[in-house]
């Protein structure tokens, strides 16, 4: 394994010391060599599930892109003790779901870690119009009339959701990056995301990319057929302040 050692070779398990060293190996890398090594440590076995475990362990209250990384590396993974442990300290994922209407986010973070990107962006939208109010849940979407009224914390909620499960790249905060980069210019915006090709529409659902290959800020999905209004409100919201 790159960097790390590794208990594999003479077959047997590492010292308490030996462990300890590995741990801070890891946990001394910069970010993005630790997502290099996650799926080494994955591959290791025990000694490296349990490197992982006792990282995630650490999150605390503020979760950043790894422990995102390594919670779906993890609750992935169909070994009994790894799941008791996520069930045990993160029963709802890692991020604390917080909503100023009593929303439930579980699904959303179970969707985005297992990466089913698909349905994560359909319960998006569903919980978007939970928070706007029964009309809206009615229709099955928003008028950009409706946005301003959206929680600052459930915005963020479900923006911290999609960063943490895209390993950054997805996520309403990163779309608005590119679009002030690009002068809240809407056509280059589209064409950046991938929403747009020279004068065709991305077609919904098949066009689109469900995955981690699709250009930065592809996802999550609003309604563009009808206009910039409603993903102008949400990329101005004050949530993003």
């Amino acid at each position: 394994m790159s960097n790390l050692n590794s208990d594999t070779d003479d077959n047997h398990p590492l010292t308490e010391e030996e462990f300890i060293e590995l741990y801070n190996q890891f946990f001394a890398a910069n970010e993005k060599k630790q997502m290099q090594l996650i799926p080494d440590l994955v591959a290791q076995g025990e000694t490296g599930l349990e490197v992982l475990m006792k990282f995630l362990h650490q999150v605390g209250n503020t979760p950043k892109i790894i422990h995102g990384s390594v919670y779906q590396a993890l609750v992935n993974l169909d070994i009994s003790r790894v799941q008791d442990f996520l069930k045990t300290n993160f029963p709802t994922g890692i991020l604390p779901l917080k909503s100023a209407q009593g929303i439930d986010y579980t699904q959303l973070q179970q969707l985005l870690a297992k990466q089913d990107f698909l349905e994560s962006d359909r319960l998006t939208v569903q919980k978007l119009c939970e928070l706007a109010g029964e009309a809206a849940v009615k229709r099955k979407w928003l008028y950009f009339t409706e946005i301003d009224s959206l929680p600052v914390v459930d915005l963020q909620t479900i923006n911290s959701l999609w960063l943490l499960h895209s390993q950054g790249k997805f996520g309403f905060s990163i779309q608005r990056e590119l679009w002030l980069a690009f002068n809240q210019d809407f056509i280059k915006l589209w064409t950046a995301i991938g929403w747009k090709s020279g004068n065709d529409w991305t077609r919904y659902p098949q066009q689109f990319t469900w995955s981690l290959n699709a250009p930065k800020g592809h996802l999550p999905l609003s309604n563009q057929l009808r206009g910039v209004q409603v993903i102008k409100a949400i990329l101005s919201h004050p949530a993003w302040n």
